[in-house]
C-alpha cells in the first residue's frame, strides 16, 4: 500500500509514481524469502482477522424470518380521482387487520395496477399488484397477484410474492372492495 503525502521539494527530480511502485517491487525482490514470507502471513492473519469480524457482526444483526398470514378484506371509499388512478381508504379486517390504502391506476381496457398499504397494529405492510380488468354495467372486477415489498415497524423487513389480489370497483361512485390473501415473511 502506497502513503501519499505532500511533494518532497529537492535538488533531485521529483520520482513519478511508475518509479516509486518500481523501486518498492525491486526492494520487495530484493528481501529474503523470509520477509516475504512473514509479510504474507502477517497480511493473511490480517485478512482472516477482518472477515471474522464482518461475520460474527453479520450474525448478530441476523434474525429468524417469520412467517405471516394476510387473508384481508377491505370496503374502501374514493379519497381522490386522477385521470384513471383511484385513491382509495378504508378498514381492512382479517389476520392482521387496520386501515388499508389502495392506489388502484387502470392500465389498459383489461388490467389495473395497485400500489396497497396495510396499517395495522405495531407497523404497516406496502407491496405492488397487478391483475386482470373486467368491466361490467354496474361494476367491474380485477384478479391477479400482489407483491409485499416492504413495511414498517414489525414489519419493517416484509417481503413475499404471488399473494391473491382481487375486487371489485363500482362504477357509480369509484367505491372498491379489495381482498389480499396470502403468506408474507419479514
Amino acid at each position: 500500500m502506497m502513503c501519499e503525502g505532500p511533494p518532497i521539494r529537492s535538488a533531485a527530480p521529483q520520482r513519478t509514481k511508475r518509479k516509486v511502485g518500481e523501486m518498492a517491487w525491486k526492494a520487495w525482490q530484493s528481501n529474503g524469502r523470509r520477509r516475504r514470507a512473514g509479510m504474507l502471513a502477517l497480511m493473511s492473519l490480517a485478512a482472516t482477522g477482518a472477515c471474522a469480524a464482518g461475520t460474527s457482526s453479520a450474525a448478530a444483526s441476523a434474525h429468524a424470518a417469520r412467517t405471516f398470514s394476510l387473508n384481508e378484506s377491505g370496503d374502501l371509499h374514493l379519497m381522490s380521482k386522477h385521470g384513471f388512478t383511484l385513491d382509495e381508504h378504508g378498514s381492512a379486517s382479517g389476520t392482521v387487520s387496520g386501515t388499508i390504502y389502495v392506489q388502484l391506476t387502470i392500465a389498459s381496457t383489461n388490467r389495473v395496477t395497485a400500489k396497497v398499504t396495510i396499517y395495522p397494529s405495531g407497523g404497516s405492510i406496502s407491496g405492488h399488484a397487478t391483475a386482470d380488468y373486467r368491466r361490467g354495467t354496474t361494476s367491474a372486477s380485477f384478479s391477479g397477484t400482489m407483491s409485499v415489498t416492504g413495511g414498517s415497524g414489525r414489519y419493517a423487513n416484509a417481503h413475499g410474492s404471488g399473494l391473491g389480489f382481487s375486487g371489485t370497483i363500482q362504477r357509480s361512485n369509484d367505491a372498491i372492495t379489495v381482498h389480499v390473501s396470502g403468506s408474507a415473511s419479514d
